[in-house]
């Protein structure tokens, strides 16, 4: 006796799964079929739902547009005793100090040729410093009649790579700088930068 056996055959049209161009998309097999997707109106329901979610949870609401930045802000600072006070430095080498209350640019000065990577002050707010891609820490006077009426920096220091970032300490006269290859911390003496 010869047993009888049961084949099933495959059958593929190539121009279902396989692309006319490089530039179309691949076309994914789908079956449309309502009875063989029950939840999909309850499924699309709970994804607009959360979407939605997820739109009040992310909108926060619009303050204020500070405007006056040629080109994108890099870095920003706030005033340690000025709550209404902070500072910005932007990718054109501008630094701007601006005031919160009346959201507008008190005043602005041309630190840096290039970036402004970095901007701190110091604990009594007298004094700012500033790195950038021009390789120079700039320390610099903060204006008591938020105009700079010097645009000299008090003392500068040339470094041998580009500083990427400055932070200065909570209340001593120490800050430190970072670049590619060095990290460096600093005393200020009397307006003078010196090796930590």
């Amino acid at each position: 006796e010869n047993p009888t056996m049961k084949i099933k055959v495959l059958c593929r049209n190539p121009k279902d799964y396989i692309r006319e161009r490089r530039s179309d998309i691949n076309p994914l097999p789908r079956n449309l079929d309502p009875t063989m997707h029950p939840f999909e109106t309850p499924r699309e329901y709970i994804r607009a739902l959360n979407a939605t979610k997820l739109e009040r949870i992310f909108a926060k609401p619009f303050i204020a547009s500070l405007g006056g930045h040629t080109d994108g802000v890099y870095c920003m600072c706030k005033h340690p005793l000025k709550l209404s006070n902070f500072l910005s430095g932007s990718c054109d080498g501008e630094i701007r100090i601006w005031n919160l209350s009346s959201q507008e640019c008190i005043t602005a000065i041309t630190g840096h040729t290039g970036f402004v990577r970095g901007i701190c002050m110091n604990a009594d707010g007298s004094t700012f410093i500033t790195v950038g891609d021009d390789k120079i820490i700039k320390q610099w006077r903060y204006p008591e009649d938020s105009i700079f009426s010097n645009e000299e920096p008090i003392s500068t220091i040339l470094g041998e790579n580009v500083y990427l970032s400055i932070d200065h300490h909570a209340s001593e006269p120490v800050f430190a700088t970072c670049g590619d290859i060095q990290k460096i911390l600093y005393l200020v003496t009397r307006n003078q930068f010196q090796p930590y």
